[in-house]
Parts: C-alpha cells; sequence; structure tokens
C-alpha cells in the first residue's frame, strides 16, 4: 500500500544512536538531564534509553575512552532535540543544567524556546518548547530567525 506521494512506505524517526566514551556516565547524564530511564543494557557495550512508550529513543555505544570528540564544523549530527510541553518545564530543565554546571546556549526561534548544550562527550542536545501558540502574531515557521532569551525571561516561567 502506498501513501498519496505514491511511495510505498511511510518512515519516522525511532531513535538517535550515539556514541560515548563511558556508558555509566551518560547513562547518568541522560537520567538526570533530560529524565529518560534505560529499558535493556548490552553489558558493557550498548543501553537503550527512553522518556515515553518506545522501547527507545537513545540508544548510546560505548567506544574507546580516548576515542575523539565530534568536530564542531564537521558534517554528521549536529544535534538531537528532545520536546518539553511549556515555557515552566522549559525553565525547570534550564535551572536543573545551569545549576549542575552545564553550558547552555538559550534561543528565542519565534515559533520556540530553545536551549543547546552538549552531553559528557560532545554530542550535541537541544532542549526545547513550541511557542507558536502564544500569540497570534507569531509566525507559523522558523524562518531563520535568533532572539536572545535572556536568563530573566526563561525564569519568569516558572511563577507564571
Amino acid at each position: 500500500m502506498s501513501d498519496t506521494t505514491g511511495h510505498p512506505y511511510s518512515a519516522e524517526i525511532g531513535h538517535a544512536h550515539l556514541k560515548v566514551r563511558d556508558l555509566d556516565r551518560a547513562v547518568a547524564f541522560y537520567e538526570r538531564f533530560l529524565k529518560l530511564r534505560v529499558t535493556e543494557r548490552v553489558g558493557d557495550h550498548y543501553v537503550f534509553m527512553t522518556g515515553g512508550a518506545r522501547h527507545h529513543e537513545i540508544a548510546l555505544q560505548r567506544v574507546a575512552p580516548d576515542a575523539p570528540s565530534p568536530a564542531p564544523h564537521g558534517t554528521g549530527l549536529y544535534h538531537v532535540a528532545f520536546e518539553v510541553p511549556g515555557k515552566r518545564d522549559f525553565a525547570a530543565a534550564y535551572t536543573t543544567l545551569i545549576r549542575a554546571g552545564v553550558s547552555v546556549a538559550p534561543v528565542d526561534h519565534l515559533i520556540s524556546w530553545a536551549m543547546y548544550f552538549d552531553d559528557p562527550d560532545g554530542n550535541g542536545l537541544e532542549i526545547y518548547c513550541d511557542t507558536r501558540s502564544d500569540h497570534d502574531e507569531r509566525p507559523l515557521f522558523w524562518r531563520g530567525v535568533n532572539v536572545e532569551l535572556p536568563p530573566e525571561k526563561i525564569l519568569a516561567a516558572l511563577v507564571e
């Protein structure tokens, strides 16, 4: 059976597979900051983690302890994004990361609030919340616009 485009199948992202130097350190990071839980562990080589109903959204693979970091300006994966329900959850995640000393780069895309950071192995991550329903004048599409998202604006969402 094909869909309306004539393709014989459809696909959606099932998981991201990341390479890490220290499996236990990576698991602790993803549990603490992204609230994922382990669903399966294969010795000291692989861990599968989920935040929902799937078996896993993240697969972690242990590589050598001295494996090189991803090239910052090379091709390859830029980041894996995790959506939170709203600004309050976004602010809570921001606070948790900042208090733990994780370097975070927040930005307002005018359609979403986003913060970018790296896991302990340099894999790029993003936590974001969709803000398109906040105001009628918000654009439906990103259009490449990034606006400063100051910490005080983020933290104000905790009391709204």
